[in-house]
């Protein structure tokens, strides 16, 4: 296959009121032909999000606004287009774009198309039917700022399990649950 897929550099910038620093990213290859509700629902699945049931939208360089219509019930921002049908086909190679997923949070990227095009078959080893990542780095954030299962945002952190915080654990590791101690 040929050099034809765009590799999108993607940055989080913000979210939940706090600034980024330094910016946790990941590398989305995507073919021209994918559209924009597709690779939105790539970075948020790339960016460890699980609760997708939010509004979206990418805001181009020309200030054109793509998000899914249907879901902003005919209150959709003037001169916004459909994420849906719009394909990443109309990126140019250097194009920067904001992609924002949940209004309320605004978890903010920067995204960059790269100068080059890209072979999936070099990069992914396959032709994935949707953007995909394939480079990443940095600490994620939780989409609800939660620190462990059950954090409700007032109660005190669990206390940490014994012998390092794997004493909890079962044995199915050499290094888990108690043989962990004695070892």
């Amino acid at each position: 296959m040929a050099r034809t897929w765009l590799s999108i550099r993607v940055e989080l910038v913000s979210g939940q009121g706090a600034d980024f620093w330094p910016r946790p990213g990941r590398v989305l290859a995507a073919a021209r032909s994918h559209s924009f509700a597709q690779l939105a629902e790539s970075i948020d699945v790339a960016f460890g999000r699980w609760d997708l049931a939010h509004l979206h939208m990418f805001t181009l360089g020309d200030g054109t606004g793509v998000s899914p219509l249907e879901w902003w019930d005919g209150e959709a921002p003037d001169g916004t287009v459909d994420g849906r049908s719009t394909k990443l086909g109309r990126l140019e190679a250097g194009e920067q774009f904001a992609y924002v997923f949940d209004m309320g949070d605004s978890w903010a990227h920067l995204c960059t198309v790269a100068e080059k095009r890209i072979d999936p078959l070099d990069e992914l080893g396959a032709e994935p039917g949707r953007p995909t990542p394939y480079w990443g780095w940095g600490s994620l954030p939780d989409q609800y700022a939660r620190r462990w299962d059950g954090d409700d945002g007032e109660s005190r952190m669990p206390k940490r399990p014994p012998h390092g915080g794997l004493g909890d654990l079962p044995p199915l590791l050499p290094w888990w649950g108690d043989q962990g101690r004695r070892a």
